[in-house]
């Protein structure tokens, strides 16, 4: 029995040795081999320089009197052809009062009408459904992103809409002679109303805007022409110019006017020409405000001053959403690059692979190796832009070769030891 005993613990010891030196020599080979991978993605560099300056419209200040309740009938960035309505002057509180009552019974006038047209139509009920769903929709929008003057004209139309829905439900026999009703009314109050009212049209066309802050006489396409930075740096509004009604803006086309070094504003000069010539254009980017990129053209530069100089970009859309915008910061973007990003230690100027005699052999290419199932595989690229830290590549590999086309999210070794195509491979992270 001693015997068995004393032979059965040299055997667990051996095992339990050789387990140890197992994991160990496992354990020597994981942490000695630096294997180390990182995801590719899709990455955009742009060429761009960083501005302050001001946003430059045709402007035309609407004269306003000061006299009376003044109340305005157009949203901001609003078209208004020559001779429409801006705003009404009310003489007084009970005028202003007189013209909300007339208002309210105007809209139910409609309300009935349509209801009356629509009695019993069911597809009539099913569109003003729809109608006042999306009104919900664009409400909490605008509430969401705080555009409080637009929810209150959606919360309007809905208001106007769910008393339609209500009346289409009602079973009403004849609607005629309160609608009858109604209109003798309203033409009571227009009659008692006549004189009390006064409406501020516009002289000419052009987009309304309610905000009057005193650069409109100051700042001005022509006084760009000829303007030097400490020229520009020196602007302030002109505290004399003010009106109640607000101001028209005239054109299609908006500036921006901002002082860079002479030396950028020949580089934009230069890149803006190109770009034009290819059927493109300059990108400004507003650094708040405005939502997305808006194409530009240099439309001239000033005269020099200790190394720098006025640049006027110009802009032919989207006037209508800046007609509130004045002082600015922006970044005006003249070229981009994109392609799949790779750190600069991923990237191997030569192929090495296994023959079928099992020797390694090596060819000239430049690619990336990335970890496919349980092992390394070769994918051809082509540098597109050399960063500080990384490139942006493109797959060289043919169309019809799918497997070795390196794609956003393929899984790329940055370090290894003994790298080759087919080489078994853990997977570190």
């Amino acid at each position: 029995m001693k015997n068995n005993s004393l032979g059965m613990k040299i055997l667990m010891a051996a095992v339990t040795l050789g387990l140890l030196a197992y994991f160990g020599l496992q354990g020597y080979l994981y942490f000695s081999d630096p294997l180390t991978t990182t995801l590719a993605y899709t990455y955009q560099v742009e060429e761009s320089v960083s501005l302050s300056g001001y946003v430059v419209r045709q402007e035309q200040v609407l004269e306003d009197d000061g006299g009376g309740l003044l109340r305005l009938r157009r949203e901001e960035g609003e078209r208004v052809s020559r001779g429409g309505a801006v705003a009404s002057v009310y003489a007084d509180q009970s005028s202003l009062d007189r013209q909300a009552e007339i208002s309210t019974l105007e809209s139910r006038v409609e309300q009935l009408q349509y209801a009356q047209d629509a009695a019993g139509s069911s597809e009539v009920s099913m569109k003003l459904d729809a109608q006042i769903l999306q009104n919900i929709l664009e409400y909490r929008r605008c509430l969401t992103a705080d555009r409080m003057a637009k929810a209150e004209t959606y919360g309007s139309q809905l208001r106007a809409l769910v008393l339609k829905r209500d009346y289409t439900y009602s079973e009403n026999e004849d609607l005629s002679g309160q609608i009858e009703a109604l209109q003798a009314q309203i033409k009571e109050l227009k009659t008692q109303a006549a004189g009390s009212v006064r409406t501020v049209t516009a002289p000419v066309s052009g987009l309304y805007s309610a905000v009057v802050d005193g650069y409109e006489t100051v700042l001005t396409p022509e006084s760009l022409s000829d303007m030097t930075p400490s020229q520009l740096s020196a602007v302030r509004a002109d505290s004399t110019v003010s009106s109640g009604v607000g101001k028209l803006i005239l054109g299609d086309s908006w500036y921006y006017a901002a002082s860079m070094s002479a030396a950028d504003a020949e580089e934009l000069q230069e890149a803006s020409d190109a770009l034009k010539k290819a059927g493109k254009s300059l990108t400004l980017r507003f650094a708040k405000s405005v939502e997305r990129d808006l194409p530009v053209t240099v439309s001239r530069i000033g005269p020099e001053e200790n190394g720098r100089c006025v640049v006027v970009f110009e802009g032919k859309t989207c006037l209508s959403r800046l007609t509130l915008l004045r002082q600015q910061s922006a970044q005006v973007v003249w070229d981009s690059t994109e392609g799949i990003r790779v750190p600069k230690e991923a990237l191997r100027m030569e192929k090495v692979t296994v023959n079928s005699e099992g020797e390694r052999v090596t060819e000239e290419a430049t690619g990336v190796y990335c970890v496919v199932g349980m092992e390394a595989r070769f994918k051809p690229v082509e540098v597109v832009y050399n960063g500080s830290s990384f490139l942006l590549v493109r797959s060289a590999a043919p169309e019809d070769r799918e497997n070795l086309r390196l794609r956003p999210g393929d899984e790329v070794i940055i370090t290894a030891n003994g790298l080759y195509d087919g080489k078994v491979v853990g997977q570190k992270g």
